[in-house]
């Protein structure tokens, strides 16, 4: 049996995702609103495996929030290759800031991409309380009280936001990349729980584009408010079929709620669609290889 040196062995061993991770962090380093990049979920813990999500703290100057936030998706697009928009995300704790999610192709590879945007300010408690490793710390500017409290108001208002079918629409397909890896790793609570999330998300996704003005919570009332016209029962029988699945699926359930829930967009909301033709179709592509 050949021998390996050293270097080898830990090129061999090295994360999956690791040249993925320096590139990203290159790439958001170059802000000079950044003030921390810290790495934090298994890669930061040595516990990665081929499917691990790459998982950032981003400290952003407490002024700079609101700008940066709004410039993100055009910074993953064009300098990430990020497929879409990001998806504001529902599931990560509340750490004060905003958490984003977005899907980046790396080496034939579909990646998720988890950035936490927090002020600069609540940066040293998060060190404190949330396990991180850290890549870059740089001396923020000193925020006022008015500055910080301005940053925090930001990032719930920017969470509390509505979100529109186009926002929907990526959630979903957020989610069904997070589904393919549950079930490859048989994670079945987890599975679960990210697949009663989808099937909520085609419910809002239904109410949002027919029922924008619903005055009811969650899922009451959707046949009288929903099935009052053709495409209103069309989708509800979407959400029927939806929900009339398996409790934990198989990868083959969660590409038919994609295509279900593609169809479905087409009929109440098309231009949701607007501008994303050619990132769906390469999403689909990914997808059929994970």
């Amino acid at each position: 049996m050949p021998t390996l040196h050293l270097a080898e062995l830990t090129f061999a061993n090295r994360p999956f995702q690791l040249p993925l991770l320096s590139r990203l962090a290159d790439i958001l380093a170059t802000s000079p609103a950044v003030t921390h990049l810290m790495v934090r979920g298994s890669l930061a813990h040595g516990t990665a495996d081929r499917l691990s999500d790459v998982d950032f703290v981003v400290g952003v100057q407490d002024a700079d929030l609101p700008s940066f936030v709004e410039a993100l998706d055009d910074l993953m697009s064009i300098e990430a290759g990020a497929l879409l928009p990001g998806w504001r995300d529902t599931i990560v704790a509340d750490l004060g800031g905003v958490g984003m999610v977005f899907l980046v192709p790396d080496e034939g590879h579909l990646h998720q991409i988890d950035l936490y945007l927090a002020p600069a300010s609540r940066i040293p408690h998060l060190r404190a309380t949330v396990a991180t490793a850290l890549l870059l710390d740089r001396e923020p500017a000193i925020a006022p009280a008015e500055g910080t409290a301005a940053a925090e108001r930001f990032a719930a208002e920017f969470l509390a936001r509505p979100r529109t079918c186009t926002e929907l629409l990526i959630e979903h397909m957020v989610l069904a990349v997070l589904l393919h890896k549950r079930i490859k790793r048989g994670q079945r609570f987890v599975a679960y729980s990210e697949w009663h999330r989808l099937h909520t998300a085609t419910k809002d996704l239904i109410k949002t584009a027919l029922a924008p003005t619903s005055r009811f919570w969650g899922w009451y009332q959707l046949r009288e408010e929903i099935a009052v016209t053709p495409i209103g029962r069309a989708c509800l029988s979407d959400l029927e079929a939806a929900i009339s699945g398996p409790a934990i699926p198989l990868a083959a359930d969660v590409d038919a709620a994609v295509e279900r829930t593609l169809s479905l967009v087409e009929r109440a909301c098309p231009e949701a669609l607007s501008g994303l033709e050619s990132p769906i179709a390469a999403y689909r592509t990914y997808l059929e290889l994970m």
